[in-house]
């Protein structure tokens, strides 16, 4: 069982002094909106180069639905960027599986470059058009599951997660926040 601290606040995700914060990306890694812009345009133009080699070698047809990649942060207070693609509920993406894979895939990535704190979105709560409840809770279960497993299996094999000391949800907007602290209390 682990002894990782789970902790909602409302807030700026590009300001938050952890190890790696979680961008909530488009397929392209590229930039967009929502919390990718925003990360984006606080992390600088190191986070577009590093994007771009990744589009040029490991994911040219662009990272998939449910899967996470970590970068460097660029201008940012943390050290990694987890980029992970969220299921787009206006496409049709309305599997729970899809975003659970999402926290898992990110906390691998975590748990392989090392991080001990981290810091999410609520991925695909936004213009994907998840409910926040819902995100909230599959967020919380999913996060708290493989923490306890202390393992979570990637395409690489198992990647341990007994380093990840904090996963802090922050969130944009006191209605998401509420959803989110009912699934921890």
């Amino acid at each position: 069982m682990s002894d990782a601290v789970l902790e909602a606040v409302e807030g700026d995700i590009t300001t938050q002094q952890v190890d790696a914060i979680v961008n909530a990306a488009n397929s392209s890694l590229l930039g967009g909106g929502g919390v990718d812009g925003a990360i984006h345009a606080a992390a600088g133009p190191a986070l577009l180069a590093e994007c771009r080699e990744l589009r040029q070698t490991r994911y040219a047809g662009g990272l998939p639905v449910g899967a996470a990649v970590a970068t460097g942060a660029g201008n940012l207070p943390a050290t990694w960027v987890i980029h992970t693609v969220g299921p787009n509920r206006h496409a049709g993406q309305t599997d729970p599986g899809l975003l659970a894979s999402c926290f898992r895939s990110s906390l691998g990535e975590a748990g392989r470059v090392g991080a001990r704190t981290v810091a999410f979105p609520a991925i695909s709560a936004g213009i994907y058009g998840w409910d926040r409840h819902d995100v909230a809770e599959i967020a919380v279960a999913t996060t708290r599951r493989a923490l306890e497993a202390g393992v979570v299996p990637t395409p690489d094999g198992e990647v341990d997660l007994s380093g990840i000391e904090l996963v802090r949800f922050v969130l944009f907007g006191r209605s998401v926040y509420d959803a989110f602290q009912r699934q921890l209390t």
